[in-house]
């Protein structure tokens, strides 16, 4: 290749801004200290049923082996905090349900991928074809650990990518390629003696500085976990019914993050003002086209429901809240009635 890779690599972190991406930086592919790290995280089952975690091999910290030839990776992240009041006085309104900032809009993953293939589209035209693979949040790829390699920012305690200027309210993407960049430095981490995260979390999901039990946390809970809520944490999770932010709220270098300005990534049929009792009144066909296009649909009608329903229980009794949990209980499947019995029990 005759291309000036130096000039190459300041084009892309232009093309990348221009198309959305707040930050843009490139790493090498060496993450065997990260590979340490998540082998011993493994070993201690952390990653509860999230199997695909251990599942294929060094794929993950090895880049070169999931894709061959990768020899780079560029990193971008995007901002999605809406613009809107203070998610706090949600979690302070049992009545309300909380559902994860950025689960409120458009499918990030979507969305990233699409500015990805026109940045490797950009790429090419003044290249020529070249090796590349895009990720957004998919396939055995250790986006933050390669964000940090990239310049993006530090893992913070609560295991979260933190950048100095934008707190921790973004997205991340890469783009695995053959091109050898330059590389951009790591920053160093600026957590220092705060513990913010570690003491506000519910449900002590973040057992040490920097280690995070996924068995615990709020977001595996409503997420990834398939079957049922352990009953010890369902009255620590509040109403919270779609993962947690509790970690990045407190976190003190989010009050230097900005509102972002994607309109993909504005909140949608009023996901962030939404009753608990309004949402678990959703029929699956209800679910399925207000959830059309959104990261929520994924856990399905029947986790979405078991969610609501520890919401309900953990809301104080009245009689409208139990007139909706006894008729949820008609048409019920046997995950959801018996989340809906504890609430019911709960409430006694």
């Amino acid at each position: 290749m005759n291309h000036d890779l130096r000039l190459l690599a300041d084009q892309i972190r232009c093309w990348g801004q221009a198309l959305g991406f707040q930050q843009v930086g490139i790493a090498d592919t060496d993450l065997s200290a990260t590979e340490e790290h998540l082998q011993h995280w493994l070993d201690q089952g952390h990653h509860g049923e999230m199997g695909w975690m251990a599942c294929h091999g060094s794929k993950r910290t090895r880049p070169a082996e999931l894709v061959p030839g990768t020899l780079r990776v560029i990193s971008v992240r995007m901002n999605y905090l809406p613009d809107e009041p203070d998610p706090g006085v949600i979690l302070d309104d049992p009545a309300q349900a909380f559902v994860s900032r950025y689960a409120l809009g458009r499918d990030y993953h979507k969305v990233l991928r699409k500015r990805l293939q026109q940045l490797a589209d950009r790429i090419t035209d003044v290249v020529g074809p070249f090796g590349y693979r895009a990720f957004v949040d998919s396939a055995p790829v250790m986006e933050k650990a390669l964000a940090a390699k990239a310049g993006l920012g530090w893992i913070g305690k609560h295991t979260n990518l933190l950048n100095r200027t934008a707190g921790s309210w973004f997205f991340l993407g890469e783009l695995y390629t053959d091109l050898p960049l330059p590389t951009d430095e790591p920053v160093t981490d600026h957590c220092g003696q705060c513990t913010a995260c570690l003491d506000i979390c519910p449900t002590n999901a973040i057992i040490a500085p920097y280690q995070l039990d996924a068995r615990r946390c709020i977001s595996y809970l409503t997420i990834e976990l398939a079957g049922p809520i352990p009953i010890p944490l369902r009255p620590l999770i509040g109403n919270r019914i779609y993962g947690c932010d509790d970690c990045q709220q407190c976190c003190p270098w989010n009050r230097f993050a900005r509102p972002g300005d994607e309109p993909d990534f504005a909140p949608r049929h009023g996901l962030d003002s939404s009753t608990l009792l309004e949402l678990f009144a959703w029929t699956e066909d209800q679910f399925l086209r207000k959830t059309e296009g959104s990261a929520i649909r994924r856990i399905g009608h029947e986790r979405w429901l078991r969610n609501i329903a520890v919401a309900l229980g953990n809301a104080p009794p009245s009689p409208v809240i139990s007139q909706a949990l006894a008729q949820r209980l008609q048409d019920a499947t046997d995950l959801v009635t018996e989340h809906v019995h504890w609430a019911i029990q709960h409430h006694h």
